[in-house]
């Protein structure tokens, strides 16, 4: 008998063991910061014997707002409803709220059954990039971090305050840097060590020339190759990564159930593909 419950912390990591296998590539430090961001938001299917077999999670980083990923049925338990069975449990944790996802494009017409609906494609895009400091970046600390919450909500369009609270914390494997000028903050990003290389997002800048500084200088904590997840709304982002030589390795179909308007910003990547 297949029974769904919330997930602990430590079976969060065994998700995200889950994700490296699937070829997610999951940052090292991912699961305390995910975790933090909903304690409540992470599910599991089990077997007779408590033994999880499909995982999903549904983070409420608002009261009108949730993010759904990490949605993974084990190979010999898929294509018997058990997966479905999750979605729809954890499904009833967003309640009303709005609910976002970045699927991969063949699960589009499952997603639209759902009653989610298209808004755009995210790129990841892979690569390398010579190492280069600036004398106007720094690494980021506590009393930065209410203000780059509200820079990243400005960009994403949805405010996740527990999430990128834990998020911008400086811990080993994952950092967050900041550039300045005269009139404040002008860019930043966080990189993270992955299983295979490191992430950077989410990633802020006025121009795409900002972003490459801060990714030459982010480059310069962990070592590559180096990704960023970049919506297609990110024109000039796009622009760089390509004239880096940079590979597009697959898309993902960013979708919502409910209304959701986010702003255009031509020089941004964002946080996960599993959070937001």
């Amino acid at each position: 008998m297949i029974t769904y419950r919330v997930a602990s912390l430590s079976e969060l990591q065994q998700i995200l063991d889950w994700a490296a296998q699937e070829g997610w590539n999951p940052g090292l430090a991912d699961a305390e910061a995910f975790f933090r961001a909903d304690p409540h938001g992470f599910f599991i299917a089990v077997d007779d014997d408590n033994t999880p077999v499909a995982a999903i999670s549904v983070v409420n980083h608002s009261d009108d707002f949730a993010f759904l990923g990490l949605y993974i049925v084990r190979p010999e338990f898929r294509g018997q409803g058990i997966g479905f069975g999750l979605w729809t449990h954890a499904m009833n944790h967003a309640g009303n709220r709005t609910v976002g996802l970045d699927g991969v494009e063949a699960q589009q017409n499952n997603y639209k059954k759902s009653g989610f609906t298209l808004y755009g494609s995210t790129t990841r895009y892979t690569g390398q990039i010579q190492r280069q400091s600036h004398p106007d970046i720094r690494i980021a600390g506590a009393k930065d971090i209410p203000r780059l919450i509200e820079i990243e909500a400005n960009a994403s369009g949805v405010k996740k305050p527990d999430y990128l609270a834990a998020w911008f914390e400086n811990v080993s494997g994952r950092t967050t840097i900041l550039r300045h000028d005269p009139n404040g903050i002008s860019g930043f990003c966080t990189i993270r060590a992955c299983r295979d290389g490191a992430k950077i997002g989410p990633l802020y800048a006025g121009e795409a020339a900002g972003a490459r500084v801060l990714i030459a200088q982010a480059a310069s904590l962990f070592d590559g190759p180096y990704t960023l997840d970049v919506p297609e709304t990110s024109t000039e982002l796009t622009r760089m990564c390509r004239q880096l030589g940079w590979t597009a390795d697959f898309k993902t179909a960013r979708m919502y159930r409910g209304t959701f308007a986010s702003p255009q910003c031509a020089s941004f990547a964002v946080t996960s593909l599993e959070l937001g």
